[in-house]
This record gives structure tokens, C-alpha cells and sequence, in this order.
């Protein structure tokens, strides 16, 4: 019973006991006159009775608000007991889904088990049958020859015009070089240079003529590397002999100009021989001293005799030392052409001023017999630099001097240096605003050689380099080429392109 129902009930009850006492009141100047004793009990017996229906009337309204007042609070409990049903509920969901989750997991980790378990059944019962056939002393295993084979290497095409002749395409070269990781510590690695060019033919008077091409394949080199530890490294093969930088750093696709520097040409650039080699370095700012040490066959005689020059079959007079010997004669027999080997190395020292800022000095060197009965030396020493001024600025350069002990001419001294700089234009391009500047990189060198056999040649070039991409240059250059002696007398200039690619 709501508060209103309450209000409206008392009202009735207030209301039939004012209307009985105005009644009362009406009737009693009557009563006093007409009514008698008896008809005055009788309706004080109705009032008395009307008043105890109003009492029942308040008990029962009092029951009414108790019993209320209970549904309202059994109400409230039924609505806890539903609430607090909802959250186990939804307790129990999740808790049988995770369990279904769990059942899954144990279900895969019983297969993964179980195919374990078959895995290294078999394992066990491919090393029973190999301890069979093992052998009673077995040598120490090694990887597989068969992965971590990379090819990488360069090619290049080139179309050129030398002053007084025809302009043509000069050069098809293709130069792979196969690189193998045997183990962490095992590497080999070998690179070929495949060319093309004008067959031979020998005239009726006995010149030589073009007929048809051919293909040339050389081993440029091939070597065998233990790394010993962090600072010694093991080679062993036909080096790239570290008689200066330019050899393993400069050749072929890296050097920013399409042909070699004219005093590399007194230098042996491979050689067949071990080598120790590594870095050591030097506190924490990056120096480091580079060093390699190494002995190989050394230079040989054409002739065998020792003489400063040799004849061949058309009357041409050749210098007789020669850089090829790799221990395997034409004539089919094997051995040194000398009584022993020559030794040589590389001391360098790597000095970075800050980022893209850095000085690198080397000073290298060689010495041993090169003719036949070993009594006569050989001797070169080279000093390398390079220096990186920002990345835009870089100048490198060698000083090349040799000694070469002769019969019939004494002591000669081959000798020459170069010195090459480039920029790149990219750091003008904030002023210049040009298309296509930051790809162009100007080159230039400058060279010098004396044979030691009377002729000297000096040369100037100016090129450039434009970079399609990292790898793929296209460059060009202008040679001033200017010789003295007996050897290509008068001057000789020319101009090239060439398109190369690093892979």
C-alpha cells in the first residue's frame, strides 16, 4: 500500500468519525428532550462499536504496510541473488573457455611431443648406423659444400677513339667473382675475368691479321682464408698481393676511372703464396693498424738468364722480367724458376677524424730472386695515402719505386706515382639548384712512369662519373698521354665512355 492508498484510508476514517460526533452533537438537545436512557445506550454501544472497526481498520492497515515493507526487502534480495547468478555466470563462461583453450594448447603440445620424440627415435638410429661405419680414428667434421655461395663481381662495355685511329667499342669485359662460406671461419673466394676481342690470324708475310673473335678467361685470382682469430687472418692461393691499395681496393668496377694508373704496370698484382693479414685496434676512436705479411714465387725470368731483355721469334726486343710465375712451366715441369721464394708485406694506419672525415697512410713492400740461378733480386716498395674530406672530397695516390738487379745492364728502377681527386656535385647543389647534380661526380688523375729501360710516359685526365644508380656508372673521360723513349714515342691522346656495373 503506496502513501497515497494511506492518506485516502485515514481520511475515510476521520471523516465517518466526525460525521457520528456531529450526529451526536445534532441530536443531543433532542435527546436530552425525546431520547430515552435506553436509546442512549444504544448508540453509545454503535459509537463504542465504530470505534473498535476504526482500531481493527489502523491494525489492519499496519499489517498491510509490514507485509509491504517484507516484499520490498525479499524484492531487493531476489534482485542480489539475480545479479550475483549473472556474474557466476559469466564466471563460469569464462572459465570453461579457458579451459577449452588449455585443452587445445596441451592437445598441440602433445603432438609437438610426440613427433619429438619420433625425431630423435630416429636420430638415435641413424647415429647407431653411422657408429658402425665410422672410422676408428674419424678427422674433425665440416659444413656441407653445397650453401653460402654468392656471386657478385662487375661488368663492363666501353666505346672509345684514340688520336690517329678508329673509334670503336673497345672493351667487353665480364669479371663474376664466387664467394663461399664454408663455416664462420672457413672462406673462399676466386674471381675470372672473361674478355672478348679480335682473333689472330698470321699472314702469308708474316704479320698478324684479325679473323673472327675469341674469348679469354683468366683467373684474376682465387685464395683460400682461415680467420684464425679476431686479428689474423690465413690466405692461401693466388693472391692480390697488398703492394700498395690499389689492387684490392681501386680495380675494375671501383675505380672512377676506366683504366688502370700507368706505374701498376711495374708491379706484380697477384702472386701464388700464403699470407697472414688482420687489424689491430687502436683505444676507442676507430684508428686501427692494418697489417699483412707474405711469401709467394715472386717475378721470373722470360729467358732464364737474367738479362734486362729478351728477343722474341718477330725481332721484338721485350723486357725479360715477368710477373707470371705460378710454379707450373710451359715446358709442363713444376718448381720455381728461381732458388726461392720472395717475401713481402703491407703496414697501414687508419686514422677517422669524425664521420665521412678520415686518413689512411700505408707504406708496402717486396723483395726476392727473379732470375733462374738466384742471383739477382728483385725489390719494390710503394706508400699509398687517402684521405675523405666530407663525403663529397676524396684525393688517394701511390709512390711506386722497384729495383731490378740485370746481367748485362746493372741495377734498373722502375718507378712512377699517381695521384687521382674527386668531387662530387652534390655539394653545390643547394647554390647551383641543377637537375641531376647530385648524381655527377668529377674525376681527374694524374700519372707518371719510367720503365726503367729509357721510356717515360706522364699522363693528365679529366672525367667524370654519373651515377644511374649505386652500382650502375656511366663515366667518361679525356686522356693527354705524353711519352719519351723508345716505346711509343710522341704524343698519343684519347677519349672513352664507359658503362659498368657492380653486382
Amino acid at each position: 500500500m503506496n502513501g497515497l492508498t494511506r492518506v485516502k484510508f485515514r481520511s475515510q476514517i476521520f471523516g465517518i468519525l466526525a460525521a457520528g460526533w456531529v450526529m451526536g452533537i445534532a441530536l443531543l438537545p433532542r435527546a436530552a428532550a425525546e431520547v430515552s436512557d435506553e436509546d442512549f445506550n444504544a448508540l453509545k454501544d454503535a459509537v463504542r462499536q465504530l470505534s473498535d472497526k476504526v482500531q481493527k481498520l489502523e491494525q489492519t492497515h499496519e499489517e498491510d504496510q509490514k507485509v509491504h515493507e517484507q516484499d520490498q526487502q525479499k524484492i531487493q534480495q531476489l534482485q542480489q541473488q539475480v545479479g550475483e547468478t549473472q556474474k557466476a555466470a559469466t564466471a563460469a563462461e569464462q572459465k570453461a573457455e579457458t579451459a577449452s583453450q588449455m585443452k587445445r594448447k596441451m592437445s598441440i603440445l602433445e603432438e609437438r611431443v610426440g613427433e619429438t620424440q619420433k625425431t630423435a627415435t630416429e636420430a638415435q638410429q641413424k647415429a647407431e648406423a653411422a657408429a658402425q661405419v665410422q672410422p676408428v680414428a674419424p678427422v674433425p667434421s665440416g659444413a656441407l659444400a653445397t650453401h653460402n655461395v654468392t656471386l657478385v663481381g662487375d661488368a663492363e662495355v666501353q666505346f672509345g677513339k684514340v688520336s690517329g685511329q678508329h673509334s670503336a667499342f673497345t672493351l667487353a669485359d665480364f669479371a663474376p667473382i664466387f664467394l663461399y662460406r664454408a663455416s664462420d671461419n672457413i672462406l673462399f673466394e676466386a674471381g675470372f675475368d672473361v674478355t672478348l676481342q679480335n682473333g689472330a690470324v698470321t699472314l702469308a708475310s708474316g704479320q698478324t691479321g684479325n679473323s673472327g673473335t675469341t674469348t679469354t678467361i683468366d683467373l684474376s685470382f682465387a685464395t683460400l682464408d682461415y680467420l684464425l682469430n679476431d686479428y689474423v687472418t690465413v690466405v692461401a692461393g693466388d693472391m692480390l698481393l697488398p703492394l700498395g691499395t690499389y689492387s684490392e681496393r681501386s680495380a675494375g668496377w671501383l675505380n672512377k676511372i676506366p683504366d688502370d694508373p700507368l706505374p701498376r704496370a711495374v708491379l706484380p698484382g697477384t702472386g701464388i703464396g700464403a699470407q697472414l693479414r688482420g687489424s689491430i685496434p687502436i683505444g676507442q676512436s676507430g684508428q686501427m693498424i692494418t697489417y699483412s705479411g707474405y711469401v709467394s714465387n715472386g717475378p721470373g725470368s722470360v729467358d732464364g738468364s737474367g738479362n734486362a731483355t729478351f728477343t722474341d721469334s718477330s725481332g721484338n726486343v721485350l723486357p725479360n722480367l715477368d710477373f707470371g710465375n705460378v710454379g707450373i712451366q710451359s715446358n709442363g715441369k713444376t718448381g720455381n724458376e728461381h732458388s726461392s721464394v720472395s717475401g713481402g708485406g703491407r703496414l697501414g694506419w687508419f686514422f677517422p677524424l669524425k664521420p665521412n672525415y678520415d686518413l689512411e697512410l700505408g707504406i708496402s713492400g717486396q723483395t726476392g730472386p727473379w732470375n733462374n740461378s738466384g742471383g739477382q733480386l728483385w725489390s719494390a716498395i710503394v706508400g699509398d695515402a687517402a684521405l675523405h674530406v666530407s663525403p663529397y672530397f676524396e684525393v688517394k695516390g701511390e709512390y711506386i719505386n722497384t729495383w731490378w738487379q740485370t746481367n748485362n745492364m746493372g741495377t734498373l728502377a722502375p718507378r712512377g706515382w699517381w695521384v687521382q681527386p674527386a668531387f662530387k656535385l652534390a655539394a653545390l647543389n643547394q647554390k647551383l639548384n641543377l637537375p641531376f647534380i647530385n648524381n655527377l661526380e668529377l674525376v681527374s688523375r694524374f700519372d707518371w712512369v719510367d720503365d726503367g729501360l729509357g721510356t717515360r710516359t706522364q699522363r693528365e685526365t679529366v672525367g667524370y662519373v654519373y651515377y644511374l644508380t649505386n652500382t650502375l656508372w656511366f663515366e667518361g673521360d679525356y686522356e693527354w698521354l705524353h711519352t719519351r723513349g723508345p716505346v711509343h714515342a710522341g704524343p698519343s691522346n684519347k677519349w672513352v665512355f664507359q658503362l659498368s656495373y657492380g653486382f
